[in-house]
């Protein structure tokens, strides 16, 4: 007689409990406050579209591969970002390009786009590869196998690559300094779902800020207007260096001639700060969570990273050489997307699904819920960065997978972010050692990114080199 073999069920990443039950409108407002994705149920991660009624508005949530292709690229400008969401994001942001809409829209990409072309990655390079080394020398006292909370590094390179590729500055710069300080206040005191978001308010009636979020708005507004200002002198002088800032203000609007004026170019500058910072601190953050819950990965990744890198120089193609660094991060981006949700709006009669959709409906896309759909992925919970070679993985990669979102309001900085996180994940893996605390797994809450509820504290040691008689083919 053969034993009986009992199959181990895999570990699995966390992933908040879904609200059960229905709820009403206000119940629903205070726990889409607390959290995002706990406040949804746990149907729509079978569902291909769901409708929520409300007094104040109509939502669709759009699962269905065919619907969300036909709000991000088919028909981008019938469902223009929504007016609910700018009342939060407006008072940091201004009119930047991650909520502004039509004619304003198009002029603003076309400056920023060229900024983001795959020449300009090249020449940034050596700054992210320095905010590498700067991270891992900063980590390196951290690293005595006692906790550490992680999501507070990781925040910390990633506005380091901010600003030493916007502005040539690290993030030790004064300004710098206190823009980064502010801009963790700021997160605290501005939550993306206020009163106004929900009561469909006209346009011109005032909106509610907390005064704290109105203070560290202006705050960050105030010193990025100080460096913004100091490199239009630098360019009027010729002494101006060559990175995203100066590409940006002297790029002008091919259509008309424009450049950003000081005001434009603070608005740009915030979002760089909110979506360039927010998102990849996000993501490196979870994925050395990942690699800590699943080591035989870190150990393929930093045996990769030790093949790859040349210590002693900066070499571009380095990039190319980290396949199991980016399957981890594009993994990691599918499990934990930076922005669970988009929110549109309907600018026209619509029929989705065989329902109508009236002008104004807010229609929700949701990464979320898309990339963990049950009826799309195979295993879609579980941590696996090989998907992507599958023909499931690769058949979803082209439908079902939205992180930086899709179409013509794709993210300008995706590809920017890619060889951010992969690079950042490389150089500081093969540098620790990651490992997890026990009884502290993080706990994910999303409010505009998905975060860890109380951090996410792993244990980290030094990892070395192989030895000689451990050589390293090359």
């Amino acid at each position: 007689m053969f034993d009986k073999v009992t199959a181990t069920a895999p570990v699995l990443p966390p992933k908040p409990a879904a609200r059960q039950g229905k709820v009403s409108i206000w119940k629903y407002f205070r726990l889409f406050k607390k959290d995002i994705l706990s406040a949804q149920p746990a149907h729509l991660y079978r569902a291909w579209m769901a409708e929520m009624r409300t007094p104040f508005f109509r939502s669709y949530m759009c699962n269905d591969p065919e619907l969300v292709d036909l709000v991000l690229k088919k028909r981008p400008m019938d469902f223009p970002k929504s007016e609910r969401i700018r009342v939060g994001l407006k008072p940091l942001l201004g009119e930047s390009v991650f909520i502004s809409n039509g004619a304003l829209w198009e002029h603003q990409r076309r400056i920023i786009d060229p900024a983001f072309e795959g020449g300009r990655l090249r020449t940034i390079f050596p700054a992210m590869w320095d905010c590498g080394v700067a991270a891992v020398e900063r980590v390196q006292p951290r690293a005595d196998g006692t906790p550490v909370e992680i999501e507070s590094q990781t925040s910390h390179v990633a506005m380091d690559v901010i600003f030493r590729t916007l502005f040539s500055v690290p993030v030790e710069n004064e300004i710098a300094a206190a823009a980064f300080a502010a801009f963790r206040e700021h997160q605290q005191a501005q939550p993306v779902a206020n009163i106004a978001a929900i009561l469909p308010l006209p346009r011109w009636f005032p909106r509610y800020h907390s005064r704290a979020a109105r203070r560290t708005a202006r705050t960050i507004r105030g010193l990025i207007g100080q460096l913004t200002s100091a490199r239009a002198k630098e360019i009027a002088d010729g002494t101006a260096p060559d990175d995203l800032a100066t590409k940006i203000m002297t790029t002008p609007d091919p259509e008309n001639g424009q450049v950003f004026d000081h005001d434009e170019m603070v608005d740009q500058v915030a979002i760089f700060f909110l979506a360039g910072h927010e998102t990849s601190a996000a993501v490196l953050a979870w994925a050395l969570y990942l690699l800590a819950l699943y080591p035989e990965w870190q150990e393929k990744m930093a045996h990769e990273a030790f093949v790859a890198f040349d210590p002693d120089k900066i070499y571009f193609s380095t990039l190319s050489k980290l396949r199991h660094s980016r399957a981890v991060f594009r993994e990691t981006m599918r499990l934990y997307p930076p922005v669970p949700m988009y929110v549109r709006e309907a600018a026209c009669p619509e029929t989705f699904r065989e329902r109508s959709v009236k002008p104004g409906s807010q229609v929700i896309l949701s990464p979320w819920h898309l990339h963990r759909h049950e009826r799309l992925w195979d295993r879609p919970d579980e941590f696996d960065p090989g998907r992507f070679d599958t023909p499931n993985g690769k058949e979803c990669l082209r439908s079902a997978y939205i992180p930086f979102s899709a179409g013509a309001r794709v993210c300008p900085g995706s590809a920017f972010a890619m060889a951010e996180g992969t690079l950042l994940l490389s150089m500081l893996v093969r540098a620790f050692r990651f490992e997890r605390v026990e009884g502290r797994d993080p706990v994910p809450v999303a409010h505009l990114t998905v975060r860890a509820r109380d951090g996410i504290h792993l244990r980290l040691t030094p990892r070395h080199p192989p030895q000689s008689n451990e050589k390293v083919e090359r």
